[in-house]
């Protein structure tokens, strides 16, 4: 059986791009994960590893794909090529298809290029991570803000705070008469006693 892999990493992401190249292929079935590839910890993914037997063919478009932890990335490759005996094909990288080259050179050869690999795409990942940070940082610098609008306080706030406070009504009770969630209710209370 030739199982497909295609994972983005947001539901935004299009993955026309390595559905096409999996039909190509012409693989059996395809799993998708539209989630980050930070670990293995995917509904998709899981599945697909499940159901892998000896001699089955897990196809890739690009080892980044497959995920963008060095380590993890080393394991799942052990994990499908040694314990659950099938073979990996990554079609951006040719010298990654574990169907040929068997001898120990091809192995050798193999196994540098998906160090190699999986090194680039754990860093990329980092540098992801790094230019978001400074992004938001400078958006901030430029007085951007982040989340959604406060709420405003119903005008009927400061009589409902004063019944709750002098114990003639609860706080969920004075929250379900504003609208509002009681953790709301409750945090307005506090800030005002702060401020």
């Amino acid at each position: 059986m030739t199982y497909g892999y295609v994972r983005v990493s947001t539901k935004e992401q299009n993955e026309d791009r390595q559905m096409i190249a999996m039909q190509e292929f012409a693989v059996d079935k395809i799993f998708m994960d539209k989630q980050s590839g930070k670990d293995f910890e995917r509904p998709q993914y899981r599945r697909l590893i499940r159901k892998l037997k000896p001699d089955d063919v897990l196809v890739i478009k690009s080892i980044d794909r497959l995920g963008r932890n060095y380590e993890e990335i080393l394991e799942q490759w052990r994990l499908i090529t040694k314990e659950k005996r099938a073979a990996i094909v990554v079609l951006d990288m040719p010298l990654l298809d574990t169907r040929k080259n068997r001898d120990l050179t091809g192995t050798l050869i193999a196994d540098i290029v998906l160090q190699l690999l999986s090194y680039v795409a754990q860093t990329e990942r980092e540098f992801i991570r790094q230019r978001q940070k400074e992004g938001i940082a400078a958006a901030k610098a430029r007085g951007v803000r982040f989340g959604r609008e406060p709420m405003e306080r119903p005008l009927a706030f400061p009589s409902f705070k004063k019944a709750w406070k002098e114990g003639k009504i609860s706080a969920r009770a004075a929250s379900k008469q504003l609208g509002i969630a009681h953790k709301t209710f409750l945090c307005w209370a506090k800030e005002e006693e702060i401020g």
